[in-house]
């Protein structure tokens, strides 16, 4: 089979805010889609409101999949996220219908598109003794620790990339090598079969920051602090990544009686900016081959995007 006939993919890729889900319910009810979350996040079940995962009447328009699928007690490891969406775009396929991957988590995009390198499993206990490492050294001095088991990696990456750091660390602390040599040794395979093409969202950073302060509003008034407190009263590990959701640490504080709801709410706006300043760093530097539009995602905008779907499904026929 030539590349031109493997069966289609669409990703749209974007920050948050940029009106993604928007466009992915838009473009399945268009072209017979099946929507797969590429966020990693919106898997938890117990993160509806603050992970902006879609609606019920969204879900009912169209098939959605890989989103509130685990419990917040289960990690999801691009590892294990790759799986269940190579699974998934297979089932789309099956029943003719379109895969539309939709998702912010740029290391869930690599991956899908350019595969993961197979690093021998990391047990928990050097996960755990990274992760309190991290926490108790802080971003700046656990990358001058990394430094001294991969330096490479502790050059390129930023004191502000807890998540590439940690794994960094582990796998060095772990193989006694460098995260780069698995990577380079591992031919690289995308996950299904597919034939991609990437639509990525980057609108002005301006306009995203507002988008992201007034839904943020908004989940409080949908009950953002009350879907906190149950994730809190589940006492998870330390360290669960649906701990680290933005607005879950600010407004656990606020629980705990440390700080006013105002002064969360600030803080998870703030922490809501600097996780979209990430997002567009990765989509510039990491999305090559995707078609950017400079622009939230809009009913005006539609005919244009929808033209360029149906252009990239004429190849794959």
């Amino acid at each position: 089979m030539t590349s031109e006939n493997l069966p289609p993919v669409l990703v749209i890729a974007g920050p948050t805010a940029s009106g993604k889900s928007a466009l992915a319910l838009d473009a399945a009810g268009a072209f017979a889609g099946t929507v797969i979350n590429a966020d990693s996040m919106q898997v938890y079940r117990e993160l509806r409101i603050l992970t902006a995962r879609p609606s019920a009447e969204a879900e009912a328009r169209v098939s959605h999949k890989l989103f509130g699928v685990l419990p917040a007690s289960e990690p999801c490891s691009a590892g294990r996220w790759l799986r269940m969406a190579a699974a998934e775009i297979e089932a789309a396929h099956s029943r003719s219908s379109l895969p539309i991957v939709v998702g912010g988590t740029g290391l869930y995009l690599k991956a899908l598109t350019g595969g993961l390198a197979e690093v021998p499993d990391i047990g928990e206990d050097i996960r755990a003794e990274a992760r309190t490492l991290h926490a108790s050294l802080g971003g700046e001095a656990f990358r001058a620790e990394l430094a001294k088991l991969d330096p490479e990696a502790a050059e390129k990456l930023p004191a502000g990339d807890s998540q590439r750091l940690i794994r960094a660390f582990e796998v060095a602390r772990a193989t006694g090598r460098p995260l780069a040599d698995w990577q380079d040794e591992t031919a690289p395979a995308t996950a299904p079969s597919a034939r991609f093409a990437t639509i990525a969202l980057i609108p002005p950073r301006r306009r995203l920051y507002a988008a992201c302060d007034a839904r943020f509003d908004l989940m409080i008034a949908a009950g953002a602090v009350d879907e906190v407190k149950a994730l809190t009263a589940l006492g998870l590990a330390p360290g669960r990544p649906a701990l680290k959701a933005v607005g879950v640490p600010e407004l656990s504080r606020h629980l705990r009686g440390e700080a006013s709801l105002e002064e969360a709410v600030g803080a998870a706006k703030r922490a809501t900016r600097n996780y979209v300043k990430r997002q567009l760093t990765w989509l510039r530097t990491q999305g090559a081959g995707a078609w950017i539009l400079s622009a939230q995602y809009s009913e005006s905008l539609r005919p244009k995007i929808f033209s360029f779907i149906r252009r990239f499904l004429l190849t794959v026929q």
